[in-house]
């Protein structure tokens, strides 16, 4: 059995770690590995004898604390350092705004790995605004992670960063970005546009009421916009994805929509029945929401004057 950790190349410190975490999970964490070092590595695994529990133990939290840095290459060629693998560093260059919208909607244990990781005067910033109840929780969590797998913390590190590339980034909080941010929230689910404008509601109010004003919802169409408007919009689109839309739509709101359309097309309507995935509800409202700023384009109406134009529910 291999105890002696100081005889360790950094090949049998990679190999250790595939045994550990399996190949999916090591290779996604540790990138740019050639067909050939994987090969390698496989070899030394099935070569290497067992291996004891404290010695895993301990090549899991050097991989964990950022302290594994050899270059996967032939065992004792010599080369340097490429500098340590750090799971969670994609943490502290992003902003309160961003890790708040990043950390929505995740579990308490992810939350408090995620806040772990933080120095104390931004770990503090980001539970301020939590909720006592929330907050109470994620406290508690914080003072029991080291009952969590060390494995399951790294396969944490790697789904949060996944989900970090697809916010926002921070310039575009800058003043005077709120038609970019709008693109952006356009192009998100409709939960995910939810938290990220609450996000910004709270950290930027005065940006936030400028995206407003320029990020069109399926709600908004359906509180703001005039029969007129509204009859060209619905008449524009397949009927399937109409009915579909209105999926969930109280009945006033969907018989004024469907009385806006000409009598032919009000016939053939047929409400979608039964339970649907939320998905397709959302592709069918994103049409329409598209449509309406193809609209928009071509001059039909002004966005940015109609969302002003009368009270505005947040």
């Amino acid at each position: 059995m291999i105890t002696d950790y100081n005889r360790l190349s950094g090949l049998h410190k990679v190999a250790i770690l595939f045994s550990v975490l399996g190949e999916s999970l090591a290779m996604s964490l540790i990138k740019g590995l050639t067909r050939t070092e994987v090969r390698k590595i496989r070899a030394t695994i099935r070569e290497m004898d067992s291996v004891s529990f404290t010695l895993k133990r301990r090549i899991m939290e050097e991989f964990y604390f950022g302290f594994l840095s050899e270059q996967f290459s032939e065992e004792g060629d010599g080369e340097e350092d490429e500098g340590p693998i750090k799971p969670f560093e994609f943490l502290s260059q992003m902003t309160d705004e961003q890790l708040i919208a990043l950390l929505a909607n995740e579990d308490v244990p992810v939350i408090a790995i995620a806040l772990a990781q933080l120095d104390s005067s931004k770990r503090m910033s980001i539970l301020e605004r939590m909720k006592p109840e929330e907050k109470g929780k994620v406290l508690i969590e914080l003072g029991s992670l080291q009952d969590v797998p060390l494995e399951a913390i790294v396969e944490v590190a790697g789904k949060l960063k996944e989900k970090a590339s697809y916010l926002p980034k921070p310039v575009e909080f800058s003043r005077g970005g709120a038609k970019e941010i709008a693109d952006l929230i356009g192009e998100m689910d409709a939960d995910e546009a939810e938290r990220y404008m609450q996000t910004l509601q709270n950290e930027n109010p005065e940006l936030y009421k400028d995206v407003k004003m320029l990020v069109l919802t399926f709600e908004d169409i359906l509180d703001n916009f005039p029969d007129g408007i509204l009859r060209d919009l619905c008449n524009s689109v397949e009927l399937d994805a109409l009915s579909m839309a209105m999926k969930g739509i109280d009945q006033e709101i969907v018989d004024r929509v469907i009385g806006n359309l000409p009598q032919k097309k009000q016939a053939m309507y047929e409400p979608v029945e039964g339970p649907k995935p939320k998905r397709e509800v959302d592709d069918a409202r994103k049409i329409i929401v598209s449509q309406a700023k193809e609209m928009e384009k071509e001059g039909a109406f002004n966005l940015a004057d109609m969302m002003g134009g009368g009270e505005m529910i947040e």
